[in-house]
């Protein structure tokens, strides 16, 4: 099968077809003329390449699972499992990352709503009072635009 058709049996540009050529994933033979020419083992290898991509490994990352990667490796492979839970364990790490900054971010939020509520009470202007609250965090005027538009970001 010729490139163009390999390409659009997996769902993915000759461009990436090539990428995992280049990077030493795949090895595609050659017709006579010099086009790439994939086998049906070489079209699983490409589909196992591309789940992996899909799911977060990088070529470097899938090149060291090298042996996962032919029909002989298709099932259980030497390391594999340690390279799959090395990338959840990664995972995990990132979403308690994103998780933290989100707490913060709501924790901010509830602040600054908080601020604006007393404000309101106070009879005090609420572009004034999202300024002075933005200001206490040290923010500008250009981090948070114009004077009165804070007000907005918050609701």
């Amino acid at each position: 099968m010729q490139a163009k058709e390999a390409a659009e049996s997996l769902g993915i540009t000759q461009r990436m077809l090539r990428h995992y050529e280049n990077e030493g994933l795949m090895e595609v033979a050659r017709t006579e003329n010099g086009y790439r020419h994939y086998s049906e083992a070489d079209l699983r290898r490409a589909a196992r390449i591309r789940d992996f991509v899909a799911i977060g490994f990088s070529t470097r990352e899938i090149r060291a699972m090298r042996a996962c990667l032919s029909d002989e490796g298709a099932g259980p492979c030497e390391g594999g499992i340690d390279k799959l839970l090395e990338k959840l364990e990664h995972i995990d790490r990132l979403k308690a990352d994103l998780d933290e900054r989100r707490a913060a971010v709501l924790e901010r939020l509830q602040v600054l709503r908080q601020g604006l509520a007393a404000a309101d009470t106070q009879d005090e202007p609420l572009a004034k009072a999202a300024d002075r609250l933005a200001s206490m965090y040290g923010r500008t005027e250009t981090d948070l635009g114009e004077p009165g538009q804070n007000r907005a970001m918050l609701d």
